[in-house]
């Protein structure tokens, strides 16, 4: 069954940025993420993140589903992706996928809209039984 990991940001961190370094730990240890967003302007943003957001990472990935096989980073708003190992969540609602995948991780900033979204998400999540974990995130 999937497992559903919030992360709780601090500080004012952006949830783009958090999911930047979450991706770079998942791709540096081989596994298969897409980016669930909530807009294409979002999955553009998160696609010129992941080529700059560190001086020294490098990570291949694609926006869309034109290519899934090959890609083992993902990122779209709208599509219906190819089972990955971890999904990460910047949407608003549950995407209908997300049992196709090991883990589902959403992040939450101190955004009022981010906050009642994601303890709707939350509720979803534990009313259908999935087993949830909840971290506390300081500066990535």
């Amino acid at each position: 069954m999937t497992q559903v990991e919030f992360y709780i940001l601090e500080n004012d961190q952006s949830r783009e940025l958090m999911a930047c370094h979450l991706v770079e730990k998942a791709w540096q240890q081989q596994h298969r993420v897409h980016i669930h967003t909530a807009s294409a302007a979002q999955s553009k943003k998160l696609d010129d993140m992941l080529w700059s957001f560190s001086d020294d990472s490098f990570i291949p990935h694609e926006i869309g589903s034109h290519n899934e096989k090959l890609a083992t980073v993902s990122i779209d708003h709208a599509a219906d992706p190819v089972c990955h190992d971890l999904l990460i969540n910047l949407a608003v609602e549950v995407p209908v996928f997300f049992s196709r995948f090991e883990r589902v991780t959403e992040i939450i900033d101190d955004d009022p809209q981010h906050k009642e979204s994601g303890r709707e998400r939350y509720r979803f999540y534990r009313d259908r039984g999935y087993e949830l974990s909840t971290q506390k995130i300081g500066q990535p």
